[in-house]
């Protein structure tokens, strides 16, 4: 790959990761701040910060939602730094490694079988996009 007309993939997965990148910034910003995460039921709030797990009574059930929370920031956030930095810097071996991209497009799809069941419209929207970007880059680099 090379030449101006080649850059195109590459930018299209960098925008991809960049579409995750941020989902997964405002969804980690979401977990600590403010209480968009929060039940609108305060007293559920409540009950959720005295009620243990099945499978450790040290944890919460509110404990385990931040948890998982921000772990699931967090990979949107790495999903995002890693693929956005081989697309831009590293785009020959990107472009050169089915293993990458079929895990890059495995997790999209992932995310968006999720988003689609669990999450609301927003991140669904968002996964659709960048999975577009994404596709629209391995048809345009002939994979």
């Amino acid at each position: 790959m090379s030449g101006p007309t080649t850059a195109l993939p590459s930018l299209l997965v960098a925008a991809s990761a960049a579409v995750i990148f941020t989902l997964g910034a405002l969804h980690l910003w979401y977990t600590f701040r403010g209480h968009k995460l929060h039940p609108r039921d305060p007293e559920l709030r409540v009950r959720l910060e005295q009620v243990p797990l099945v499978l450790d009574r040290q944890t919460t059930m509110w404990k385990a939602w931040v948890g998982f929370n921000a772990s699931h920031g967090c990979g949107a956030l790495l999903f995002g730094a890693i693929y956005g930095y081989l697309a831009l810097v590293y785009r020959a071996f990107l472009f050169q490694s089915w293993f990458l991209l079929s895990l890059g497009l495995l997790w999209l799809v992932a995310y968006g079988v999720l988003a689609k069941r669990y999450w609301f419209s927003v991140p669904f929207r968002g996964i659709l996009l960048a999975t577009a970007f994404y596709l629209g880059a391995l048809v345009i680099a002939g994979l």
